[in-house]
């Protein structure tokens, strides 16, 4: 069962829903009147309910939307009972659903929270009754927790872009590559926050210290080193410092042939979990390993092409990607990882309206597939994936992918990004918006906010708050002014709020970058696909001139 997209089949009698509904609403009171300070603490954990965020030692803990409602209600009344009938009203609200949702969630849940330090969950089912969580600390512990030491924060670490010391500039995609292929590694590993890779390399060509890029991001360790090239030949070093207290913590030097990359790169992840949390890491290292590719021509190509492929619609970009990608392609027909982005890239034309819908589509969805075949460990082939099937409004098993890519790699935050505009489409903007504030705090440097802010746009549309779809889409064309999807919904919005002149200004910006825009191509292709969502959206088109 997808979580949070369940079937509807939960019926029971008026009387019980209306004893159950009354129930939930005094637990949503209980919130209001018991907490003060609007935090709930628990072992390592803290809840915080006005940031609708779950920290562990001060770092974030990605988790759904659905289950962070529930976990709400349960530390609403720690010790006690809730039943499932009302942990499902709170937690899909004037819905009917089945019943395993909640199972779902609840496992989803301890799986997340881990077992407590005496072995048992913190979650209890009670049989026939409902579950419980374990008491909760106390608030005089609550307000100490709040003022939590950067010392104390729990494991979380950015990669920052190896520098390259190599004479011929074409090199540097070795040291961007060591650095994407090491955050890669690090983020297979559960219990460590790894700050995206777009935000990571915002610092790139940049001189700083580890302890302001750590307060930056709010992260405790640093990661960053250099690569020079010469022939066959590579001398890499590397340091990892402790940017609360600002010492380093490792360091090591290597002098390794071309054909010994690969098996370096899990050295220095090795080295870098070790020191982080070796108890951790003796329990877990073997997750983050990754296949190589065969090639590291195959694998060199994919590098060169990764920056152009997260630039969120200028044609020229995606061109390239797609060039370079076909390159590695080529070379490795079978590399996952080359097959999976290119089918983003094509799945991202079909978006924007810059290839025809019906057989790029199809082939993006089949080399997503064929990728996860090959890698069904990697989070990207699942990523690619989950992108292609929204983007053809096959919300279910866009849902499924995305949930799949993020149990595999918790920290990749185009993940949540992708799952937050997917809820958004199937108007269920709640779930959106929770997905979009954890991609931004896993992202906080993205040069790719535009694709957070318009995709809060859509959620927020969806929502019927035109107002805030506008502010929001105008940030994203600020960002990235050849963003046509962002344009659209701008346009879309303004229609709905009436107005009208900023609602035309924006469609021809959109017709520009998609000149056969239409409603019939909005009908056939848009990737809304919850039905009364669409027929607004063409509403605030049509009131724009749109026809």
């Amino acid at each position: 069962m997808i979580p949070g997209f369940g079937q509807q089949s939960r019926c029971p009698d008026s009387k019980n829903r209306r004893r159950t509904s009354k129930s939930a609403k005094d637990l949503q009171r209980g919130y209001k009147t018991a907490m003060t300070d609007g935090q709930l603490s628990f072992g390592p954990f803290v809840l915080d309910l006005a940031a609708n965020a779950l920290l562990r030692q001060g770092v974030p803990v990605p988790l759904g939307y659905r289950a962070l409602l529930l976990l709400k209600v349960l530390a609403a009344t720690p010790g006690e009972v809730v039943s499932k009938a009302t942990l499902m009203d709170i937690g899909w609200p004037g819905t009917v659903v089945e019943e395993g949702n909640l199972s779902v969630q609840i496992a989803n849940l301890r799986r997340v929270l881990g077992p407590r330090d005496d072995g048992n969950e913190w979650i209890v089912n009670v049989p026939r009754l409902g579950y419980r969580l374990t008491a909760l600390a106390s608030t005089a512990t609550l307000a100490v927790r709040r003022g939590t030491d950067p010392s104390e924060l729990g494991p979380s670490i950015v990669v920052l872009p190896f520098t390259s010391l190599s004479d011929d500039p074409e090199q540097a995609f070795f040291a961007d590559g060591l650095s994407e292929d090491i955050i890669t590694r690090l983020t297979r590993l559960r219990w460590l926050f790894v700050i995206s890779r777009n935000s990571s390399f915002s610092y790139k060509g940049r001189s700083v210290q580890p302890g302001q890029v750590g307060r930056e991001l709010h992260v405790r360790y640093v990661l960053e080193g250099s690569v020079r090239r010469s022939g066959s030949h590579l001398r890499i070093t590397s340091q990892l410092s402790d940017a609360t207290r600002d010492i380093q913590v490792w360091a090591a030097n290597y002098d390794v042939e071309l054909n010994e990359f690969f098996a370096l790169q899990d050295q220095i992840s090795d080295a870098v979990i070790g020191a982080i949390e070796p108890r951790l890491y003796v329990a877990e290292h073997e997750r983050f390993k990754s296949q190589p590719p065969d090639s590291l021509d195959a694998w060199g190509f994919v590098m060169k092409a990764m920056p152009h492929v997260w630039t969120w619609g200028a044609p020229d970009e995606i061109g390239s990607a797609q060039v370079l990608l076909g390159k590695a392609i080529e070379i490795d027909p079978k590399y996952p990882r080359a097959n999976s982005l290119l089918a983003w890239t094509y799945a991202a034309q079909v978006q924007l309206g810059l290839a025809h819908s019906d057989p790029t589509l199809e082939r993006a969805v089949a080399m997503a597939e064929d990728a996860i075949q090959h890698a069904p460990d990697d989070p990207i082939t699942h990523l690619a994936a989950g992108y292609a099937y929204m983007v053809g409004r096959r919300t279910n098993a866009a849902l499924a992918a995305l949930h799949e890519a993020i149990d595999l790699n918790p920290s990749l935050a185009l993940a949540h990004m992708i799952l937050g505009s997917t809820y958004g489409y199937a108007a269920m903007h709640a779930d959106g918006l929770h997905h979009l504030a954890l991609a931004e705090r896993m992202s906080p440097r993205d040069f790719s906010q535009a694709g957070i802010y318009a995709t809060q746009a859509t959620c927020h549309f969806v929502a019927g708050r035109y107002e805030e779809a506008i502010v929001l889409g105008w940030r994203a064309v600020q960002l990235r002014p050849h963003f046509g999807t962002a344009w659209r919904t701008l346009s879309a919005a303004s229609g709905m709020a009436r107005e009208l002149d900023r609602g035309k200004q924006a469609l021809s910006h959109a017709k520009r970058l998609h000149p056969d825009l239409t409603l019939d191509w909005v009908r056939a292709f848009h990737p809304i696909a919850h039905g009364p969502s669409m027929e607004l959206y063409l509403q605030g088109l049509i009131a724009v001139g749109l026809t």
